[in-house]
């Protein structure tokens, strides 16, 4: 469900400052209003998600809308942040797009025995990059309905 004020929270949990500023460029051209945060390994992802670390007691800390996960991350995987959120009553119904540049055949299905509700190949091609995170936003923005927090 979209916040009181229409604009849409995401998590990106990404490590490459190349990746960051490619789903920067993107988010600004989508028609939905939204709000991007962005933590740089899988335990500041945690950190962000309970409120801990540098985060607690920070109160305009959002929860997240939608969360984009990397799989290749320092500290904690991926994987490893996917089964912390979907084993936790309070954040299971958040959706989790894995977007990485793994396409191995075996990650993309423990993503998905993990829970992940969506996985999405990175690209070399900043176009094609661009192009698969407006398909996020047309599909989990615009047609899907987000569970409500």
């Amino acid at each position: 469900m979209t916040p009181p004020d229409g604009t849409i929270n995401i998590l990106l949990v990404e490590d490459s400052p190349t990746d960051v500023q490619i789903a920067r460029r993107a988010l600004r051209r989508w028609s939905v209003p939204c709000s991007l945060h962005v933590v740089r390994d899988g335990e500041e992802a945690l950190d962000f998600l309970y409120r801990r670390g540098r985060y607690q007691g920070q109160a305009d800390v959002p929860r997240p809308d939608i969360i984009l996960l990397d799989l290749n991350l320092p500290k904690l995987s991926g994987h490893g942040v996917l089964q912390q959120i979907k084993q936790d009553e309070g954040l299971r119904r958040i959706p989790v797009v894995m977007f990485s540049a793994s396409e191995e055949e075996a990650d993309i299905g423990v993503s998905y025995d993990l829970g992940a509700n969506a996985y999405i190949s990175k690209s070399e091609d900043p176009a094609t990059v661009q192009t698969r995170l407006g398909a996020i936003e047309s599909y989990w923005l615009k047609t899907a309905r987000l569970p409500p927090q």
